[in-house]
């Protein structure tokens, strides 16, 4: 089954081809452009380039796949929306994804050589390993989660200060840490950061969503993980114009 991915929870946007079959899950075509504030402007182009490059139609696609963050307001709801209205209009299911889960596989996080800290090369994906998964909340924090060597979720997401994060990870005997928050905060973090992934890794995504799919489980409401409110909030309340 042909599957569309798409991810929009980080400066990273993302749009990606997967082919999903009792064999596995391979990943077909893929287009990355990291720009936070073009969103809106890229994805759609993206998911049409993808489609080109396989010779495929949006007919062709069986369930697509999207990031549920957590991420900024904005720019997570164009994947979001741009998902759950081509399912729509093709009647697919959809499937969400946290995003951070994209970044804490060990099959996406196992080339230590890569590491962007070189302490970082003695740090081999193992069963016993927890991976502190990071990407930039903006407001100097950073939404963050835990992995264990089998890339199970042990903690989060959640959204905080570096400093606390870096306390909680600590408490948890983290050993090295993946993500664009990661990577802009190591020096407070403490921890080896490996240089990829940096932003959620497509085929990861699709793989996390294998299951269901092969499964044939019915199609999810896709429910953003903002974990915060929106900088705009409506106003509540009037000033008096007459005194």
């Amino acid at each position: 089954m042909l599957v569309l991915v798409v991810d929009s929870s980080t400066p990273a946007v993302t749009a990606a081809l997967a082919e999903v079959s009792a064999d596995g899950v391979v990943l077909r075509a893929s287009r990355c452009t990291v720009d936070a504030r073009a969103h809106g402007e890229l994805l759609a182009p993206q998911v049409d380039a993808v489609l080109a490059d396989v010779g495929a139609r949006p007919a062709d696609l069986g369930a697509i796949v999207a990031g549920l963050g957590p991420g900024p307001f904005t720019g997570l709801r164009v994947g979001l929306v741009t998902a759950a209205t081509m399912a729509q209009v093709l009647g697919v299911p959809t499937y969400g994804v946290c995003s951070l889960d994209g970044l804490g596989q060990p099959t996406a996080a196992s080339h230590p050589a890569a590491a962007s800290h070189p302490a970082a090369a003695s740090h081999a994906a193992a069963a016993g390993e927890l991976v502190l998964a990071a990407s930039d909340a903006r407001r100097r924090e950073v939404y963050w989660a835990v992995y264990d060597g089998a890339g199970r979720r042990v903690a989060g997401p959640d959204v905080a200060a570096p400093a606390v994060v870096a306390e909680r990870a600590r408490d948890l005997a983290v050993t090295v840490a993946v993500g664009d928050g990661a990577q802009r905060y190591a020096d407070v973090l403490g921890l080896p950061v490996r240089a990829e992934p940096r932003y959620p890794d497509p085929l990861a995504l699709a793989r996390l969503a294998a299951e269901r799919i092969r499964a044939g489980v019915p199609g999810e409401a896709l429910t953003p993980l903002y974990l915060r409110r929106p900088d705009a909030v409506a106003a509540t309340g009037h000033k008096p114009v007459l005194r």
